[in-house]
């Protein structure tokens, strides 16, 4: 099937690509978006693209649903085919975009993030091990004390920190450029992990995080590399009782932290570099131990 996409839409594929790279997409996020539309593809069999309908859209989002696959996970392949039609109607290679109106699936809005505790991640820090420990620990505590995604640790260049004035240049989500200030704790590791950066492969590479290979440190690798951690974390707790932590749940530790500590919506969004401050009201949820502290407050009177 592979091969016969690409002599049933070489041309389409290649545009697309061109006009992802043109618009500044991440290559983490071009790889994502090309295989969501291949999959896509591989379900019309042939036809052309111009003969699709909203229906041959739907089908494949339908029977994607069925294989148990998230609603977010359902979600990005719906926004990868719209992008794909997007990108080729402003190419002029096409007039309509039938995955245009279709509705993204509901979203469970009261399912509180999963996210570590402040002594959690402590001991999620002591858990760093290897011989790159420095420059992970400084990958970690930039997602858990400074809210950066995996994607936004990934494009760190070196000219994106200024030590001066402790302020670090995010290149995030939607192609959007924040500033976010480094805590004074982050930015003596940060500054050694610098210090003792990797030499790259190239001599002209930028990327403030190098792997063993010489190269920009990946956001596959970033991933493993938290995986690994976090089983170590919860490697004394029983296999029933563990949790699925990820990287990105670092990040949701980082909002909740700051709302804990009063800090308002519309700060937090700014950090997290949300675009809509809906986005960042996931994080205003209570704890179990939060509602029990209130609950044992209240003065029960009970007639003997």
């Amino acid at each position: 099937m592979p091969d016969s996409l690409n002599e049933w839409y070489a041309d389409e594929l290649e545009a697309f690509l061109i006009w992802m790279k043109d618009a500044g997409y991440t290559t983490y996020t071009q790889k994502s978006y090309l295989s969501d539309v291949r999959e896509f593809l591989s379900t019309l069999g042939g036809r052309e693209l111009k003969s699709v309908k909203k229906f041959h859209i739907v089908s494949f989002l339908s029977s994607v649903r069925e294989r148990g696959v998230s609603d977010s996970t359902r979600n990005r392949k719906h926004a990868s085919v719209s992008c794909f039609f997007k990108a080729l109607i402003e190419l002029e290679l096409y007039k309509d975009n039938p995955a245009a109106g279709i509705k993204k699936s509901k979203m469970d809005k009261h399912r509180a993030p999963v996210f570590l505790d402040e002594d959690d991640l402590g001991r999620f820090m002591q858990s760093i091990e290897g011989k790159h420990r420095l420059r992970n620990l400084a990958v970690f505590l930039l997602m858990a004390y400074m809210g950066l995604r995996v994607g936004e640790v990934h494009s760190l260049n070196l000219a994106d920190y200024n030590p001066e004035r402790r302020l670090l240049n995010v290149y995030g989500k939607g192609r959007k450029w924040r500033s976010v200030p480094v805590p004074e704790a982050v930015s003596e590791v940060l500054q050694l992990a610098v210090n003792e950066r990797l030499n790259p492969w190239r001599a002209k590479e930028t990327a403030m995080f190098i792997s063993q290979k010489g190269r920009r440190l990946s956001i596959r690798c970033i991933q493993q590399i938290a995986a690994d951690t976090f089983a170590r974390f919860q490697q004394q707790i029983p296999p029933e009782r563990r949790v699925a932590y990820s990287s990105h749940k670092l990040r949701h530790s980082f909002a909740t932290m700051l709302l804990r500590k009063g800090a308002d919506l519309r700060t937090v969004q700014e950090l997290l570099g949300h675009s809509s401050i809906q986005t960042t009201t996931i994080y205003t949820h209570i704890t179990s131990r939060e509602k029990e502290e209130a609950v044992g407050r209240l003065d029960v009177k009970i007639p003997l």
